[in-house]
């Protein structure tokens, strides 16, 4: 015996899983459940097949649930798929979890939850984990049942975290250390979340927003709607310069802001990645 403890994580072929899965492999004992092969996936399977759940499940201290269709797959996969996947995969793997009576479960879930593209406009809207839900498509409805059953499933004394996890994928020239500032994460910084939320003591079932560290305060919420540079020129000075010299597009406006208080404070996530960081990664600053 390794004295380590043993972690499950769903989903480690993809780009979230693989990340959070090097950085757990490094002080505890993996097992990878993914469909797909992967360097970090030990166990080829389908969480929607409850017998293979349990299988993973078993023998397992905690469980880190990344594994689920996400808002690119709303182009082409069915609502059924959606709510196979991501709902019904996640209640497998509950159910197996409180039968194995695993310690933590940790779902890694999203912030498109917020809704912040269809609420109502004339101000960035702060966003801290208090801000009910306003689901906008299959993605954020099936997110949101499964943290409802992560919920339910820790009233049977099963501990549940809950990461509300913002844009961390490619995206198109400039728009990485763009969003750094208000709604982007990078993928270690991710990983590093998850490690805490498996590991941190926490009381009851906990829900966190898991970003970069906001550049903005609530002060700035009106102006970042409406003139967001002159904001971005005092909270993040240079950045406009470079936007120019690489002939980037430059937004006009931005439309939320992700708090990431409670995490800093409950688990003690420190991101160290945020918007100097994603420039100093593309080579650009001299």
């Amino acid at each position: 015996m390794s004295g380590k403890q043993r972690i499950l994580i769903t989903g480690t072929s993809g780009l979230i899983g693989t990340a959070v899965a090097k950085r757990i492999a490094r002080e505890a004992d993996l097992v990878g459940l993914d469909c797909r092969p992967g360097p970090w996936t030990s166990i080829r399977g389908d969480i929607v097949d409850p017998a293979v759940a349990a299988k993973a499940v078993d023998g397992c201290d905690a469980v880190v649930h990344i594994a689920g269709l996400h808002a690119p797959h709303v182009r082409d996969r069915s609502a059924r798929d959606f709510r196979m996947i991501n709902v019904k995969g996640t209640d497998n793997l509950l159910r197996a979890a409180v039968r194995s009576k695993v310690k933590r479960f940790v779902l890694t879930s999203t912030t498109s939850i917020y809704g912040c593209t269809s609420r109502a406009g004339g101000a960035a809207v702060w966003v801290d984990e208090n801000l009910e839900p306003n689901p906008e498509d299959i993605y954020d409805e099936t997110k949101i049942e499964a943290e409802r059953l992560c919920g339910e499933a820790a009233a049977s004394g099963l501990g549940v975290a809950i990461l509300r996890v913002s844009r961390c994928f490619p995206e198109p020239d400039g728009l990485v250390p763009f969003y750094r500032l208000f709604r982007g994460v990078d993928r270690r910084d991710v990983a590093e979340g998850h490690w805490l939320a498996a590991t941190v003591p926490l009381t009851g079932p906990a829900v966190f927003n898991l970003s970069a560290d906001p550049v903005f305060r609530r002060e700035d919420a009106i102006r970042l709607w409406d003139d967001p540079w002159s904001v971005i020129d005092k909270r993040a000075p240079g950045i406009r310069e470079i936007f120019l010299q690489q002939g980037w597009r430059m937004p006009g406006r931005i439309d939320r802001i992700y708090d990431i208080a409670k995490a800093k404070i409950v688990l003690g996530y420190r991101p160290r990645y945020g918007f100097r960081e994603a420039i100093e990664d593309m080579n650009l600053y001299t």
